[in-house]
């Protein structure tokens, strides 16, 4: 009870220091949940558990990424869910949809509310890994007392949101445990796994939106879901987040039609129209498809062997 109070007056004397707010992701967290959801941090409060029809509208929502994220939420819990932990996937609202954890730790898990139909949300139960996550918008890690809530300073969280093919935020993936003796050193280790995991989710919702296009990854990003779909006419049609931040696009660029050369800031060796890059490219595939054969090549095309070989001494392919 001692510790819990001492939490609680640790939480009132940070948030009340503006300089905190503006220096700690926590501090603001924990400023929010005083300020704005007018929550207390020694209240005796749980999640809630959302109605039935709510949920049930919640899971079909989230029936595409939940099917696209089974892989790796699986992947995820046979890496650290025998070590104490469970994995929770939670929708754009905080709502659990989706969990993994082994039967032994269930019941404690269970009483904490880390179950399918909870809401975790940052205005219900103040800071948590899935609901400052989502509220932020980036992942987080929140260890024990970095919680808002005293009833929460058992668990350590680490979290990641999720965005759809459209770069919206739309899930959060999860991994909790209650356990004491959890280090820094851990927690980092945890953390990375899940930003990990939910990169693979976001760039297998971008593949099956865009599935009849050419994804192209940006490497100025440094991320693996730094993703592109591209036409055949090298149009952009759409972006993940990192990709967006990435090239400095947004919804109306892409509406316009921006090249991914352009986008992607491609050079060339020397300055041609982009007729004459687009009348290289198709001579040299229709060549490709016909494995060189000129005769061939020129009957594919419509036009004379004489008039193919005119354009190749133009274009130097050999």
């Amino acid at each position: 009870m001692r510790q819990d109070t001492r939490h609680s007056e640790l939480v009132y004397l940070t948030a009340q220091k503006a300089s905190a707010a503006v220096t700690s992701p926590v501090a603001a967290s924990w400023s929010r949940c005083l300020n704005l959801y007018n929550l207390q941090p020694e209240e005796a409060r749980k999640p809630v558990q959302v109605d039935a029809a709510m949920y049930r509208e919640a899971r079909e929502r989230m029936e595409r990424l939940i099917g696209s994220s089974t892989d790796e939420v699986d992947r995820l819990y046979q890496l650290v869910g025998k070590s104490g932990c469970c994995i929770i996937l939670a929708d754009q609202n905080g709502i659990v949809v989706d969990r993994r954890g082994a039967p032994g730790d269930d019941v404690e898990f269970r009483a904490l509310g880390l179950w399918q139909q909870t809401l975790w949300s940052e205005a219900s139960v103040g800071t948590n890994g899935i609901g400052t996550a989502l509220a932020d918008e980036r992942a987080v890690v929140i260890h024990r007392d970095q919680h808002f809530m005293s009833a929460n300073i058992g668990l350590s969280c680490a979290t990641a949101p999720i965005r759809d093919h459209l770069g919206r935020l739309t899930a959060a993936l999860d991994v909790s445990t209650c356990r004491n003796d959890v280090s820094d050193m851990t927690l980092a280790v945890l953390s990375q796994a899940v930003r990990d995991a939910a990169a693979r989710v976001e760039s297998n919702l971008f593949r099956q939106a865009f599935a009849g296009a050419r994804i192209v990854v940006v490497p100025q990003a440094n991320s693996m879901s730094a993703l592109i779909a591209v036409d055949g006419d090298d149009l952009i049609l759409g972006a993940t987040k990192a990709a967006r931040l990435a090239l400095k696009i947004d919804d109306g660029l892409i509406a316009q039609g921006m090249p991914a050369a352009d986008a992607l800031r491609e050079t060339r060796g020397e300055a041609t129209s982009d007729l004459d890059d687009a009348e290289r490219a198709a001579l040299r595939r229709v060549l490709s498809r016909t494995n060189g054969n000129v005769s061939q090549a020129a009957q594919m095309l419509g036009i004379s062997r004489a008039t193919l070989h005119r354009k190749m001494k133009r274009f130097q392919l050999h």
